[in-house]
């Protein structure tokens, strides 16, 4: 059994975590743990999904103006945990969370277009990205 709640609080070390044990350790800064904790400090809604002992088991962490549109920075789920709804689910408890929003946007990992495709997300081909030199 899975629990969504929406935890503004989330902790850095738990989303750490989740972040290693999913698929995003590669693309999250996950040897900066205060960038980390900034990343949660400044999310306006974050919507997890805890089994039956309480343990996170996926995470969406988002920012938007809960008025017209909403960025979902990231979508991880625990890779033992992976395919069962969990990721669809969070992505339509954070709609749900934001009523009147009207455009969610998110960037795919190359190897995720298809479950996005699938959890009625459309590609769109006219987002530009500008990477900030480290």
């Amino acid at each position: 059994m899975i629990t969504y709640a929406i935890e503004p609080d989330l902790s850095a070390p738990e989303f750490l975590a989740l972040l290693k044990a999913s698929t995003l350790e590669e693309r999250r800064p996950v040897d900066q743990p205060q960038r980390i904790a900034k990343m949660l400090a400044n999310s306006d809604l974050i919507v997890t999904a805890r089994d039956a002992a309480g343990h996170l088991v996926g995470v969406a962490r988002s920012v938007t103006d809960f008025a017209y549109c909403l960025y979902c920075s990231d979508l991880a789920v625990d890779t033992r945990v992976q395919r069962r709804g969990i990721g669809k689910a969070l992505l339509r408890a954070t709609v749900k969370a934001a009523p009147e929003v009207k455009t969610h946007l998110l960037l795919s990992a190359p190897g995720a277009m298809s479950f996005y495709a699938a959890a009625g997300y459309e590609a769109a081909g006219n987002c530009f990205i500008f990477h900030r030199g480290e």
